[in-house]
Order: structure tokens, then C-alpha cells, then sequence
């Protein structure tokens, strides 16, 4: 079949052949009569077409004649031997090009290598900065300039301090001078301090905390107290804190400071003070089942209401009677070391396998008051759990006043809900707002943890020793089945307050003057060269991921109870739920 179709050629081909051929003359006939006939047949052929003699091209093409690129064909002969040419040679524009391929691979290793390794580095860096530095709860580093840590307006006679307890020299690891003018501290603008907006129902203050009631000026942190109705409330106050942006572990706080009001009226409630960074003040749901414990043990003092089984009796039996004489009405501590494994907890872990118990402890540089016309300021260390009937081992050796012509023991020892070791004393008379308008220096030094590891807290009151508390003296009681509680082992931040309360004494709203003023001339922190121990997640008691993991209960002060309120479940306590 296929042979037969190849030998087939027929009238219609010939007719096809010779229809094509008039098309081509017709065609041939059109281009003749074109304008543009000419410039069609000789653009291409005319310009770009050689001959065939290569001798009519216009080069030299003999072999003995060297061309441009003879050096890309024609190989080196020694010695009747093609051998390679080791001789290199680089034109500018060689070079230029290997620069720009040099360019191009390092840029491609810098995206794709160096950018990783430096974002990881970064990364940790920014890490170690939130750490050591206090990175604010915003998440912004300090900037440089005068936010660094040390304020840039401390004085160089400042930067050093010896130690009220042995005469060792500390380094400034902190100051703020307040020396710029009209700053304010709503949330994020400040690296280090922040300005509550809450009211602090827990002790049933007069006033709302309003960011409104902080600034500087003349040199001074400036806190307000004015007879202002908002919030549903009468008066408007200040509250500043450092929580979550710097905390410290371990050494002498020091403030400059000008009392509100003057020395023989009652009702102001001015305080400096510190806590834990696990608690943040005003800030129910935090504080409960945290503050103010202070307790590393499995016993009894982690439950609520420090029994079991209704035991031990003195927990029932040494309370006061308006508490039907039970001791403590704190739910318990929930981060305690008998949290059983794998309930939420902070963190870290003992050698045998116990959770170490967190907390919110505190410590009062001062909070001042008056009594008999006279201004005092009380400073102290609040506990949980509690001794039997409040009654700390306060001997010689635990409980040292400087002058006990101005200091003496507080006669407020606790309540059901803390237990405090306090010292009252007799201020500078004269710096107050009403006053001669001075500033007087209060601070307090401490060396964490135990006896053994001769820990203590120092108190300053008018630039000099007030008293020392030794921690003996909350050493274990067999009477209430607890262990020794240690001095604060947390990292503490600091606060500063301005308020009223009749919980703290009698309020003289008749003869007060409004508005009352608290100026802080600066604040300082100074730690043991061998002890710097600064940020609010250090690694042996660590913060940030249990705060991040919660951080609706730290920034929501509605939430004013951990399980009603905020909805969470208290881990399991060995003791008293059992593990499953």
C-alpha cells in the first residue's frame, strides 16, 4: 500500500503545482510594484552576507597571523609539546567580574548563614539582657543614654557603699535620680518603673492608684495624694513599681526621701518597699496562695490554714479571737515544694526531685505613720508560714535595735493573713512636706536564705542602723510543725505608694492637708561585688515563663482570686491531695 502512494501523481497534483506557482509570480508581481520593494531585497543580504572567498571579508585569516582570540584556541607548544599555560593573566574587566561573583556569594552566605547565626545570637543576647538588665513587662530593652542602669546624674561618690553588716565595699548596680523633669510612667513609657491604675481593694484603701498621681519634678519622683473623686472613690493616689522591668536578689536598697504631710497628723500611708517578682501588687489572683510566704518544706505550713486532719492544735488554738482563734486564713501555698510532679509550677526542680517553693515574699523599707504626735516609720519582713501565736524567736541575738532611745519592737506581730517582724522608730522630724522641706535616707540590706548561710535583713532610718533582724529568728516551731523560713531568696522588685487606709490606723480626714506629697529624691541598689544578682528570671529562681504562661492574672487586676476570679486550678499539694 505504501509503495502504491508514492507513485501516485495525478491531474489534481499538477493542478495544485501549477495553481502555487501563479500564487508565488503574483507575489513576486506585488513586491516589484512596492514601494518598500528595494529596501526589502537588500537589507539583510546586502549587509550581513560574506562571500565565498574568505580572502574578500576584510581579515587576514592567515595562520601566522595572531588574532584577539587566539589565546582561547590555540594551545602552548615547548618544545614541539602542547603543555598548559600556568601564566594567568587578569584584565580590569575580569576582575570586575570576579569581584561581583565574590559580591553575590557573600551576600547569598550572609541571607542565608549569617543572618540565622546572627538572629539566634541576637536572640540569646536580648535573653540575657531581659535577664540581667530588666527588660520591661512590654517587652522594651533599656535604651542608653541616661536609661541605662546606673542613672548617669548619680554622683561618682555614690557608686560604692559599705556594707552596714561587715564594712565590705558594694558596687551601684541601680540608680534612678529623677533629675529629668515631668516623666511619666503609664504603661511602656519608662524601662523601669510603672503606674498602677487599679484600686488596691486588699487593704481597703480610700483612694484610687492612678498613673496620674506619678511624675517628676525638681529633681524628685513626685507622688500625689489629692482629694479628687474618681473611680466612684474620693481621692486619688499614686503607685509605682519596677515589677517584671528590674528586681534583685540580695543587697541594700536606698531611698532619699521627703514624707508627705506633716509629722503629728494621722492618716497618711506612705511606704517603699519590695517583693517578690512572682506576686505583683494589687494584682489579686497573683498574690494568692504567694504572698507573704517565704518556704522551702514539704510540712504542714504549705496547707491552707496550716492544718491537716484538724491538726496541729496551735494552729486551731494561738489566732486571735476575731478569727475564732485560728492562726492563718491564707488558702495555703500554691507553688509550694509539695507540689506533686507535672502540676504547673515555676520551677526549678531539687536534687530529689521536689519542686523548690516560690513565692511573693516582702519587705518593708519603711511604711511611715504617727503615733503620740510624733512621725515613726515601721520596717519589716512579712512571713508565711506562721509561728504560734505570731510569736517570733525575737531574742538578743535575732532582734539587734541600734538605739533603743528612738527604735523598739512593734507591737503588731501578725494577723491571720502575715506574720511580720517589725521595728518601729522615730523619723527625722523635720522632712516632711510641711516641714522643713528635707530628705531623709531609709534602706535596707539583706543576704538571702538561712542561719547557717548568716542571712539577715538591715533596716536605715534617717541615714543610720535601725535595726537588724537575724534569721534565727524564724527558725522552724514544733509547736505549729513548720520548718525554718528563710530570708527572701526571690528576686524582689521595688515599689513606692501613696495612699490612705483605715486598716493602718485612724485617718484624720478633718485636719490632713490635701494634696499630700511624697518626694523621692532618687533610689539605689548596691550589691556585694562577689553577690551581683540582678534581674527579674534568674536561673535558680526563674520567673518569665510561669508569668508568660499566666500573664492575664498580671495584667488584669479584676482578676482578684486565682480560681473564682481567674478560673485556674491550684496544683496538687502531696500532703493534702496526694499525687497521682
Amino acid at each position: 500500500m505504501a509503495s502504491s502512494r508514492r507513485g501516485r501523481f495525478d491531474s489534481s497534483t499538477s493542478s495544485l503545482l501549477s495553481s502555487r506557482t501563479t500564487t508565488t509570480a503574483q507575489r513576486d508581481s506585488w513586491a516589484d510594484s512596492s514601494p518598500y520593494s528595494a529596501v526589502k531585497q537588500s537589507s539583510i543580504a546586502d549587509k550581513f552576507s560574506l562571500g565565498a572567498d574568505p580572502l574578500a571579508w576584510g581579515t587576514n585569516l592567515k595562520y601566522n597571523v595572531p588574532e584577539p582570540d587566539d589565546a582561547l584556541h590555540s594551545p602552548t607548544v615547548r618544545n614541539g609539546v602542547i603543555v598548559d599555560d600556568c601564566a594567568l593573566e587578569f584584565s580590569r574587566r575580569g576582575l570586575a567580574n570576579m569581584g561581583c561573583l565574590f559580591l553575590l556569594c557573600a551576600a547569598i552566605l550572609v541571607l542565608f548563614v549569617g543572618y540565622p547565626i546572627l538572629t539566634y545570637v541576637s536572640e540569646q543576647l536580648s535573653t540575657t539582657t531581659s535577664k540581667n538588665l530588666g527588660v520591661n513587662a512590654s517587652g522594651q530593652v533599656p535604651e542608653m543614654g541616661n536609661f541605662g542602669l546606673i542613672d548617669l546624674d548619680t554622683p561618682e561618690d555614690a557608686y560604692t557603699f559599705s556594707s552596714w553588716r561587715d564594712g565590705t565595699e558594694w558596687t551601684l548596680v541601680f540608680s534612678d535620680e529623677f533629675e529629668e523633669d515631668g516623666r511619666t510612667f503609664y504603661p511602656g513609657e519608662d524601662p523601669y518603673w510603672e503606674a498602677v491604675d487599679l484600686h488596691y481593694w486588699s487593704t481597703n484603701n480610700l483612694e484610687w492608684y492612678s498613673p496620674e498621681g506619678v511624675t517628676t519634678a525638681n529633681g524628685s519622683l513626685k507622688l500625689t495624694l489629692e482629694a479628687k473623686e474618681t473611680h466612684g472613690l474620693d481621692y486619688q493616689g499614686g503607685m509605682i513599681s519596677s515589677w517584671n522591668k528590674f528586681c534583685f536578689t540580695g543587697g541594700y536598697m536606698e531611698a532619699s526621701v521627703q514624707l508627705p504631710g506633716i509629722n503629728n497628723i494621722l492618716g497618711l500611708w506612705p511606704a517603699v518597699w519590695a517583693m517578690g517578682n512572682l506576686g505583683r501588687a494589687g494584682y489579686g489572683a497573683t498574690l494568692e496562695g504567694t504572698w507573704p510566704y517565704t518556704y522551702d518544706s514539704c510540712d504542714v505550713g504549705t496547707a491552707p490554714n496550716q492544718t491537716i486532719d484538724g491538726a496541729p492544735e496551735a494552729a486551731l488554738t494561738t489566732g486571735y479571737e476575731s478569727s475564732n482563734y485560728a492562726l492563718s486564713y491564707l488558702p495555703g501555698q500554691r507553688l509550694s515544694r509539695c507540689t506533686c510532679p507535672g502540676e504547673s509550677h515555676p520551677g526549678p526542680v531539687h536534687s530529689d526531685g521536689t519542686y523548690v517553693g516560690r513565692a511573693a515574699p516582702e519587705i518593708d523599707m519603711f511604711e511611715a505613720q504617727v503615733s503620740d504626735d510624733t512621725g515613726h516609720v515601721s520596717q519589716s519582713g512579712q512571713w508565711a508560714p506562721f509561728n504560734e501565736g505570731y510569736a517570733w524567736n525575737n531574742n538578743s541575738a535575732n532582734l539587734i535595735i541600734a538605739d533603743a532611745t528612738i527604735s523598739e519592737l512593734n507591737s503588731y506581730l501578725g494577723g491571720d493573713y502575715q506574720q511580720s517582724t517589725s521595728v518601729v522608730s522615730q523619723t527625722n522630724q523635720d522632712c516632711y512636706q510641711l516641714g522643713t522641706g528635707c530628705f531623709a535616707i531609709y534602706g535596707f540590706e539583706y543576704k538571702p536564705g538561712y542561719d547557717a548561710d548568716d542571712a539577715y535583713i538591715t533596716w536605715v532610718n534617717n541615714g543610720k542602723l535601725a535595726w537588724t533582724f537575724n534569721a534565727d529568728g524564724t527558725q522552724a516551731d514544733t509547736a505549729v510543725e513548720i520548718a525554718a523560713r528563710p530570708v527572701p531568696q526571690e528576686p524582689m522588685y521595688m515599689l513606692a505608694n501613696l495612699g490612705m487606709s483605715y486598716n493602718f490606723g485612724t485617718v484624720d480626714l478633718e485636719h490632713l492637708t490635701f494634696p499630700a506629697i511624697m518626694l523621692v529624691d532618687y533610689i539605689r541598689v548596691y550589691q556585694h561585688p562577689d553577690r551581683i544578682n540582678v534581674g527579674c528570671d534568674p536561673d535558680d529562681y526563674p520567673t518569665a515563663d510561669y508569668i508568660n504562661a499566666y500573664y492575664e492574672a498580671y495584667i488584669n487586676p479584676n482578676y482578684t482570686t486565682w480560681v473564682d476570679d481567674y478560673g485556674q486550678t491550684v496544683p496538687k499539694n502531696s500532703l493534702v491531695d496526694g499525687c497521682d
